[in-house]
């Protein structure tokens, strides 16, 4: 009987309906999971440690995008800056910088100051990556600006002063968040100032002679190496400061060639005087009452009587102040070593933001038009 038990039992195992045997295997399966998950210890137990989120920035962490890498190959004027000033001054960080050209291979874009260029010689000579990103810079207006030959169709973006640039390197004045009139007028003891470190750049010849011509009628207080009157950095903004006017002549007349010879009167509370391209084109950048412009008057003799009226009427002078309830001018770096820091910033920004790629055909023709 026990016998026949057994056999009956055996019977009946081996002939479970399929049915039952899936049933049998999904319980198993369940149990093993649960076991898994909720009894055996594991850093993916969504626990309140908050261990799981832990581990999960940990791999977003991991897969974040390297910051694109700019090369700058042909350093401006052979000097150095801190790469950390461009969060410093311009909350700037989204790339990183080198000198090393020995990464020209790992460089995301690569930066070429149009005056270390000298030729295509001086260029990288070995195969270029893949969408790698040539970048030309020139701050320099045409006039003084050498045309290199063998360069077109190698660049793939410009960094210049000119509005229609791809990477725009300039100093404008800024509308503020809310007007305000805290503007407070710094003392002064100067009437009219000028600052020149070369006399005999390249299409100077024409503001030379206004600057003449105009010390014939009203006195001009002089500085810089063009004057053999060094001015050291720090007492540049002061200097500025206690002149009623500068005279801010550009050293030649193109298209948005608008230096920081505007900014440095415009953000120190000191009236600057311009010479160089029409009224017209200086108003794109600026509010019209912020300056006085010599094609304003007939001649140099007109404008000094000008000058010398609005020195005795404080009401009228102080009109050319209006604008800064709603703008603002920001004070640029001074030093040679700082000259070249905000166009490389604005440089890193670009290539960190913009993916696409072109190619520049016709540098100079582009550079040398009036648009």
């Amino acid at each position: 009987h026990q016998h026949k038990a057994k056999h009956t039992l055996a019977q009946t195992s081996c002939h479970l309906p399929p049915t039952c045997i899936m049933t049998t295997v999904l319980i198993l399966g369940c149990t093993t999971y649960v076991y898994f998950l909720y009894i055996q210890p594991s850093v993916h137990n969504c626990s309140s440690d908050g261990r799981l989120f832990a581990h999960y920035t940990s791999v977003v962490r991991e897969q974040t995008p390297k910051k694109p890498l700019l090369l700058i190959w042909a350093i401006p004027l052979n000097i150095k800056f801190d790469f950390n000033d461009c969060k410093k001054y311009y909350n700037i960080s989204s790339c990183d910088l080198t000198y090393n050209r020995s990464l020209y291979q790992q460089a995301d874009a690569v930066m070429f100051y149009q005056k270390n260029i000298r030729s295509v010689a001086h260029m990288p000579q070995e195969s270029r990556p893949q969408r790698q990103k040539w970048i030309w810079y020139n701050v320099e207006s045409p006039s003084n600006t050498l045309k290199l030959p063998g360069i077109n169709n190698i660049f793939n973006l410009t960094l210049s002063y000119r509005r229609d640039a791809d990477i725009i390197a300039r100093y404008d004045v800024v509308i503020k968040d809310e007007p305000d009139d805290h503007f407070v007028l710094p003392k002064k003891d100067r009437l009219v100032c000028w600052m020149v470190s070369n006399m005999w750049t390249a299409g100077s010849r024409v503001r030379t002679a206004y600057y003449k011509e105009l010390t014939k009628h009203i006195k001009v207080d002089v500085f810089g190496l063009g004057f053999s009157v060094p001015l050291p950095a720090e007492r540049y903004y002061p200097m500025m400061q206690s002149c009623k006017f500068y005279l801010a002549f550009e050293n030649s007349a193109h298209k948005d060639y608008i230096t920081e010879k505007m900014n440095g009167p415009l953000s120190s509370g000191t009236v600057p005087i311009v010479l160089g391209m029409p009224r017209d084109n200086y108003e794109e950048f600026m509010p019209g009452d912020s300056f006085i412009h010599v094609n304003d008057f007939p001649d140099a003799k007109a404008m000094a009587q000008y000058l010398l009226e609005l020195d005795k009427n404080d009401d009228k002078y102080m009109k050319y102040f209006a604008w800064r309830r709603f703008y603002t001018a920001t004070p640029h770096l001074l030093t040679t070593k700082n000259e070249f820091t905000q166009p490389t910033c604005l440089a890193c920004n670009h290539i960190s933001r913009d993916n696409r790629y072109s190619v520049v055909h016709n540098l100079y023709g582009w550079y040398h038009s009036s648009r």
